[in-house]
């Protein structure tokens, strides 16, 4: 029998196989015709810490802060580890269903780093006003892109995480849709727009009025404005029961911060039945609305951004109008 005879058939079947294979590589194509993924390419995100380089899209994220959590679920992106929320078990409640197995690695103020190293994560998620003295550790665990700070930057912060975690896309076509309905609300609420929008909070032994953060950059996107006597460049101020009158305003949307004990929301039911208070304009005109705390302040993202917007349609705009 003839051997060599026997190669030419398995010699021309190779032959074939690596011309496929050739011509695959040459046009970038991928099995099923879709172009090559192009996850291995390094990008450089310009941050508040600096310059950081990440690899494709990252995979294995670990977010820091509430907004860091809110925007990447928002994005489709499930952390392997996140921060335990400022209130819930471990997480809010809106959010509790999607973070199942996501493991907690301490809390916002104090993150844990052996906990963190050891999900070996491919992107690291936090803010320099939380974590300035800790980025060159967590920059040795894994790429590291900090925001400047959280609250009134929200949008800013929502971008520079849309494009650490390689999906800026999905980013801007929030922001469009985030837009449009800012554009909606103003046009539905008309001459409305110059109601004064007065923010309080309850807290655990502690009244404030919120100045300039979270719920004060929603509100004032939505065009709507402040009473005078808030609008001021800190973050919110604490009340004693004679500064009661700065908190009127056209319309109040009260906060209360309560961790399960009942302290928050006992404070907010001796203040609001204080004779003062109930001589509030705001009170006698029934515009004065509960609304969540977690929504309103806490999350700091883009999904606690349109819950605000929601509720600002509900209260503000006519039923006939939605």
């Amino acid at each position: 029998m003839n051997r060599k005879g026997l190669h030419k058939p398995w010699i021309a079947v190779f032959m074939a196989l690596m011309l496929l294979i050739t011509a695959g590589c040459g046009t970038g194509a991928a099995p099923g015709g879709e172009k090559a993924s192009d996850d291995g390419k390094e990008r450089v995100i310009h941050h508040a810490m600096g310059e950081t380089k990440v690899k494709g899209t990252p995979k294995r994220v670990v977010t820091l802060t509430s907004d860091a959590t809110d925007d990447a679920l928002a994005l489709g992106v499930k952390p392997v580890g996140a921060v335990k929320s400022w209130t819930g078990k471990p997480y809010y409640d809106f959010i509790q269903n999607r973070m199942k197995g996501v493991q907690v690695v301490g809390d916002e103020l104090q993150p844990n780093l052996e906990k963190i190293a050891a999900l070996k994560p491919d992107l690291i998620l936090g803010s320099k006003m939380r974590h300035e003295k800790i980025y060159d550790k967590l920059s040795a665990i894994a790429p590291t892109v900090y925001t400047e700070t959280v609250g009134n930057t929200w949008k800013d912060n929502f971008k520079l995480y849309a494009d650490a975690l390689n999906k800026k896309k999905e980013g801007d076509e929030q922001l469009k849709k985030w837009d449009q309905r800012i554009a909606d609300f103003k046009k539905k609420m008309g001459d409305k727009l110059d109601t004064k929008v007065s923010i309080v909070r309850f807290m655990p032994g502690v009244v404030r009025i919120h100045h300039n953060g979270f719920p004060d950059a929603v509100v004032r996107e939505a065009g709507l404005d402040r009473p005078k006597v808030q609008k001021k460049k800190e973050h919110s101020s604490e009340v004693t029961e004679e500064r009661i009158p700065d908190m009127d305003g056209d319309v109040m949307f009260v906060l209360t911060f309560d961790q399960g004990d009942g302290k928050g929301k006992k404070l907010q039911k001796e203040w609001m039945n204080k004779p003062l208070f109930k001589k509030l304009d705001v009170v006698k005109k029934g515009n004065v609305h509960q609304v969540n705390d977690v929504y309103w302040n806490l999350s700091g993202g883009i999904q606690g951004a349109n819950k605000m917007l929601d509720d600002l349609y509900k209260y503000l705009v006519k039923n006939d109008q939605k």
